[in-house]
């Protein structure tokens, strides 16, 4: 398993405004070097035996392995929802310089 390797981690939050901050949260702490807010968006799902349907927004967040537990564990701490939405996807090429960047931008400082 390669630390380095760069992940793209998605969740779904009630609004933009929860949205941003814990966009502005997790790349001010390093634990992502990017995020995409997006438009939102309808989502249908099960939950506790009944079919729901919300609005949300999705978001796409750039880290990597290493700070995935950081991540995650911020994710859990800031967002709304009793269980979020966390998926982290492997990312099996790219750009080698924002991969790179990506990679710099979630060291520690």
């Amino acid at each position: 398993m390669d630390d380095d390797e760069v992940l793209v981690v998605l969740t779904n939050l009630p609004d933009q405004d929860s949205a941003r901050r814990l966009a502005m949260a997790v790349v001010e702490s390093r634990a992502a070097a990017c995020v995409n807010v997006l438009s939102g968006s309808r989502s249908v799902y099960r939950w506790e035996g009944a079919i729901e349907s919300a609005d949300e927004v999705p978001v796409m967040i750039k880290t990597t392995r290493s700070r995935y537990p950081a991540l995650e564990r911020e994710l859990r701490t800031l967002h709304p929802y009793e269980l979020p939405e966390i998926i982290a996807l492997p990312v099996v090429a790219g750009l080698g310089p924002y991969l790179a960047w990506v990679r710099a931008e979630t060291r520690p400082a």
